[in-house]
């Protein structure tokens, strides 16, 4: 049976169809006889949480059976590496095998909407593009061994406030445009085994239970042939549900007979039930097929999170070169995250690590000038004598290096921060060490964004290592010490304040309800269209080299395709990674659409004097914007360019072009404006053969003013567009 045919359930009867669609515990689906086997799902983003049996529920959430705790999203997003996040979802899919999983419940690709998001550490990007194509990389690395992947949360989950009962309020544009992008690249290119909707509404209707997003988009447009799961206790009409396209709900609610008398009472489409009862029959064919493992290398896959950890730090300042520290350096390590380390948020994707790295015990033997003092206390309270025991160490050394962050209490899943500020004991002992010590480095923690501007003048360097995952102490050591570089880039803009968010003043909304008012000028679509200072911008990163581009070519290889192609080349003294960042711009004076959108990266690895050729293809949807009017994508003619750069805000390479538009006209009618029939291909020339040029010959002031009438309304003119000339020209332009 091929993956595309679906698993026949027509044997089983309602009852037994019924219940498939929903679980038979918190995490495996439902049995019939011999039929359809169950299937065991586990949560697992960067790491898979197989629940210690009997461990209270649901809630267990720290009663896990030890597994690689990968870098979270935050990070790995950070890197740009599709590959090495494939290579991520392949160890995965290894680890759940070999934990009886079937199924694991990510990856999580929600835009990051404002930093204050509580689960944005386990988020890729505030772009679309990234989230798509680092998603499907970790997508298809899981499955590539035959466990499934399950995308969420499906759709518009931006904020864990009011998060079972919110309605996310968002015009289609931004929807299509930002919100169901990613989730529409994965699908595509990646055919995840399964989708989970989200707990929230969208325009006033549950996810769960809308029958536009489960059935109209995803599977009627986007060709989606997998399962519909819902978050764990999502679900309040499961017969609603179940017309929508949801197929099971998890975990269970005993309310099966509710399907059963709903058939039977006529509520309900028996083919339903049976659709969605198939789809859990092959999502448990699918897994019966997959690799079976019965362990794996723990010490290779913690090699691993090491190495994504590496790659995915990013480097944001480093003045006078105080990066990478030199082994003869007497240098103060200070802060108590770098003897118990922060390395993944809170929440149903917590891990239980099978070992765990401290970035102390990775440096204090890296020379014989490193000392360590704690310097705060990880519960924020004010402790003088640990301040002045770190002030003291740093007097006497070069440099020192302060590991600030993120409480873990300040960002679970369950609820959104109140601030983007750095607690105020870390900030007052960087100012106090800063004064004391010729050189400061600060090393950042923390699973969303926070504000640099309150302090990083005290700072020669700051290398924000997010949630770095088990071996993010190694890592961050290897950075520290120039073992290697970092090659890490921001997926998400670090904002000057809070109050230049673009969201700021629509998040979280309230009386259930929280507008989109920002629409698609999300991160840096809003900044750089309205030129909005910003502490680092999207894309940003550091290395320890530096790279020139040249060379930019531009071939039109078809009707709105282009092919780009650049030469990058390390001009310095390291072996470095640069991301090389494409942008498709559009320059406007009054902006109708982001002033530019990434379309495509990639992440080169060259040595000292190495150059490359860098190679993308650019298509007509990468400058296409959704019509509500049309219900489909649409593309312009005229002019945009291409760039190329370091960052959204470091263009290195430019190149104007031309669109040659996807020759769709608009359908005229009696309520278009004069100005929608002028420009219309066939409209025009009719309206001008029938006026002569009393309507398209005017003077400017005159034009714009009548430009924007609907021809409907010239009747009472005395021009002879009466309602039945109207009439005939509706009929004329529509044949």
């Amino acid at each position: 049976m091929t993956q595309s045919e679906p698993v026949s359930v027509e044997g089983l009867t309602l009852e037994e169809k019924a219940s498939l669609t929903s679980g038979s515990s918190t995490w495996r689906t439902t049995a019939v006889r011999d039929v359809v086997p169950a299937v065991t799902v586990a949560d697992g983003p960067h790491g898979v949480r197989r629940q210690v049996k009997g461990s209270g529920g649901a809630l267990g959430l720290t009663d896990s059976v030890p597994a690689t705790c990968f870098p979270p999203a935050v990070a790995l997003g950070s890197s740009w590496d599709a590959a090495l996040a494939r290579r991520v979802g392949a160890a995965l899919a290894r680890e759940a095998s070999a934990l009886g999983v079937d199924v694991v419940l990510g990856p999580g690709i929600n835009i990051k909407r404002s930093p204050l998001c509580g689960r944005n550490f386990e988020y890729f990007s505030e772009d679309p593009h990234v989230a798509g194509v680092l998603g499907a990389a970790l997508v298809a690395g899981i499955q590539s061994r035959g466990i499934g992947a399950c995308v969420k949360h499906f759709a518009v989950n931006n904020q864990e406030t009011d998060r079972m009962r919110i309605s996310a309020d968002v015009d289609e544009r931004t929807l299509r445009e930002i919100y169901l992008a990613a989730f529409e690249h994965i699908v595509r290119e990646a055919a995840p085994h399964a989708v989970m909707s989200s707990y929230n509404k969208i325009n006033g209707v549950s996810a769960s239970e809308n029958h536009w997003l489960l059935t109209r988009v995803l599977r009627d447009e986007w060709g989606f042939d997998g399962l519909v799961v819902s978050d764990w206790g999502a679900v309040d009409d499961r017969v609603a549900a179940l017309a929508a396209g949801l197929d099971l709900e998890m975990p269970p609610t005993r309310t099966d007979q509710e399907i059963v008398d709903a058939v039977r009472a006529g509520r309900l489409d028996e083919a339903a039930v049976t659709r969605s009862a198939a789809r859990v029959a092959e999502l448990a064919r699918r897994a019966a097929g997959a690799e079976r493992f019965a362990d794996w290398d723990a010490g290779a896959h913690h090699d691993l999170a090491r190495e994504a950890a590496r790659g995915s730090a990013v480097l944001l300042k480093n003045e006078h070169g105080v990066l990478p520290l030199s082994p003869s350096a007497r240098v103060a390590v200070l802060g108590e995250p770098a003897r118990t380390p922060r390395y993944q948020g809170f929440g149903s994707s917590h891990v239980v690590p099978t070992r765990l790295d401290s970035a102390w015990d990775a440096l204090k033997d890296a020379g014989p000038g490193f000392g360590f003092a704690a310097g705060y206390r990880l519960d924020g309270a004010v402790d003088e004598p640990l301040e002045r025991e770190a002030v003291e160490l740093a007097a006497g050394a070069d440099v020192a290096v302060l590991f600030l962050g993120l409480p873990g209490e300040a960002e679970s899943e369950g609820f959104d921060r109140t601030s983007i500020d750095l607690p105020g004991t870390q900030v007052a002992l960087l100012r106090a060490v800063a004064r004391v010590c010729p050189r400061v480095v600060v090393v950042l923690a923390n699973g969303g964004v926070v504000s640099v501007a309150e302090w990083e003048s005290d700072a020669d360097a700051v290398l924000e290592a997010w949630l770095p995952g088990q071996a993010g102490g190694s890592a961050i050591a290897d950075l520290l010490l120039g073992v290697c570089s970092p090659s890490g880039r921001l997926t998400e803009t670090i904002p000057k304040r809070l109050a230049d968010v673009p969201s700021h003043l629509h998040f979280p909304g309230g009386d259930g309800h929280v507008a989109y008012g920002e629409g698609r000028y999300v991160g840096y679509r809003y900044y750089d269209t309205l030129d909005v200072d910003v502490a680092y911008p999207f894309g940003h990163g550091l290395t320890y080299s530096r790279f020139e581009y040249s060379d930019l070519a531009v071939t039109e290889t078809g009707t709105n395709e282009w092919a780009v192609e650049c030469t990058v080349t390390n001009a310095g003294e390291r072996a470095a990674a640069e991301v090389v960042q494409l942008y498709a711009a559009f320059d406007e004076e009054h902006p109708t659409r982001p002033r530019h959108e990434l379309r495509g990266f990639a992440k080169v690895e060259l040595e000292p004097g190495a150059g490359t050729r860098v190679a993308f293809t650019l298509t007509g949807r990468d400058i296409a914007w959704w019509s509500v009017s049309r219900g489909a994508w649409r593309i312009d003619a005229g002019p945009f360019a291409v760039e190329v750069g370091a960052s959204s805000r470091d263009i290195r390479l430019r190149a104007g072009l031309t669109a040659a538009g996807d020759g769709f006209a608009d359908a005229l009618s009696r309520m278009s404006t004069l100005g929608e029939w002028l420009d219309h291909p066939v409209g025009g020339p009719a309206l001008r053969e029938r006026t002569g040029t009393r309507l398209a010959d005017l003077p400017p002031a005159l034009s714009a003013l009548v430009r924007g009438i609907p021809l409907a309304k010239f009747g009472a003119f005395g021009i002879g567009l009466t309602p039945d000339v109207v009439d005939e020209l509706v009929a004329a332009v529509s044949g």
